[in-house]
């Protein structure tokens, strides 16, 4: 039995398992590293999941899981804005033996729902060029391109 359910502070860790499976290939951070190593000492795995506890801390009532057999099985993460009215989906992620069966689809829904509730006017989401899944996912969920981001990373030593 498949079930969309609040954040619980003892999803984290298994948030974190599910984020640096699943943003391998897909990470600016990866990217990064791929050029110029690690940082600090700090691989991309790791600067991913302080990004994402970040998200979480932010605004934990807009973070929702899926759960499976009792086990974290998906995620979505939400931010609000009441000065501009837009909400922002920042991170989401499946485990990988749990796609291709509308999961996503539901947590992206209850996301949406959330921001609606939150008094939201929109919803915005973004992905990397290179996530050509994501892009054609989000296109079917009714979200339309409105523009592309280039990032530039340049070593300051």
């Amino acid at each position: 039995m498949l079930t969309i359910r609040k954040f619980r502070q003892s999803d984290k860790q298994r948030i974190l398992e599910i984020t640096v499976a699943s943003f391998d290939g897909v990470s600016i951070d990866q990217n990064i590293e791929r050029l110029w190593g690690t940082i600090e000492g700090k691989t991309w795995q790791e600067r991913k999941k302080q990004n994402i506890l970040d998200d979480l801390d932010a605004n934990p009532a807009g973070v929702f899981v899926a759960e499976a057999k009792g086990k974290v099985v998906g995620y979505v993460i939400t931010r609000t804005n009441q000065q501009t009215g837009i909400g922002w989906i920042p991170n989401m992620a499946v485990d990988a033996r749990h796609r291709g069966k509308g999961l996503g689809k539901k947590l992206l829904q209850q996301a949406i729902d959330y921001l609606k509730q939150a008094g939201m006017k929109y919803a915005k989401i973004e992905t990397l060029e290179q996530n050509t899944l994501g892009q054609r996912f989000y296109l079917r969920m009714g979200f339309k391109e409105v523009a592309r981001q280039i990032h530039y990373v340049k070593p300051l030593f």
